[in-house]
């Protein structure tokens, strides 16, 4: 009977995306709409504050993310190029290189050549970019994976207190409190997802979270009292 085992690595690339557009989404929006409310903005200019933030930060996420993973995948990419030549002109020198990699892991020489042999025999480029470059399947760099994940999760997260202003007056207790509760369930969730204890994903994104909101409340007080 064959034992498949479900790794957390494989989800990688697109959970820490996809957490931290949401969690971009909530906080920025819910800051920036506390800020508003606090400035003693009627209900419209929040709204439009709101969705402002909302459009502008999900095509920004999705933007750098595409930017930053597509540097990544370039250099990965360029890593592969090189090993392909090294192959091409330089076996031996490779295949020694895979040897030494074997024994400082713990294998003996005699027996880390063999295995260097036996792989390279089957996949040397495969070998190598494993355990050479330390680059597999499931962490391959994937810009509009990454991308789409940022975005889409990012306006999710947005929506979150831009419902409460729809649904309620605008009220910086509400916003935030609404925000504080979805942040708690997105760090509890994400740590989970990722095989650590929910509670310390919650805490540390509800801590950031409500630092935000509680600065950005104090700005919009100071200048919307200024102001008016």
């Amino acid at each position: 009977m064959r034992h498949r085992e479900q790794h957390r690595s494989s989800r990688i690339g697109w959970l820490r995306a996809a957490v931290l557009g949401a969690n971009d989404g909530i906080v920025s929006t819910a800051s920036l709409v506390v800020g508003v409310v606090s400035a003693a903005s009627s209900r419209q200019e929040v709204l439009v504050a709101g969705l402002a933030g909302l459009v502008a930060g999900a095509l920004s996420m999705a933007a750098g993310e595409y930017v930053s993973v597509s540097s990544q995948a370039d250099t990965e990419r360029a890593d592969m190029d090189r090993e392909r030549r090294e192959l091409a002109t330089q076996p031996a020198a490779e295949e020694d290189e895979l040897t030494g990699i074997y024994v400082r892991r713990g294998l003996e020489r005699d027996l880390a050549r063999r295995v260097a042999q036996q792989l390279m025999a089957k996949d040397a480029l495969g070998a190598h970019a494993r355990d050479e470059l330390g680059l597999t399947e499931a962490q391959t760099a994937r810009p509009l994976q990454a991308a789409m994940a940022s975005a889409a999760t990012f306006a999710a997260g947005a929506a979150v207190p831009m419902v409460a202003i729809l649904v309620v007056p605008p009220s910086v207790l509400v916003v935030s409190g609404l925000s504080l509760v979805c942040l708690v369930a997105l760090g509890a969730i994400a740590a989970r997802a990722g095989g650590a204890p929910a509670i310390v994903g919650a805490i540390r994104v509800a801590f950031w979270g409500a630092l935000a909101m509680a600065l950005t409340a104090g700005v919009g007080r100071v200048f919307g009292t200024a102001v008016g």
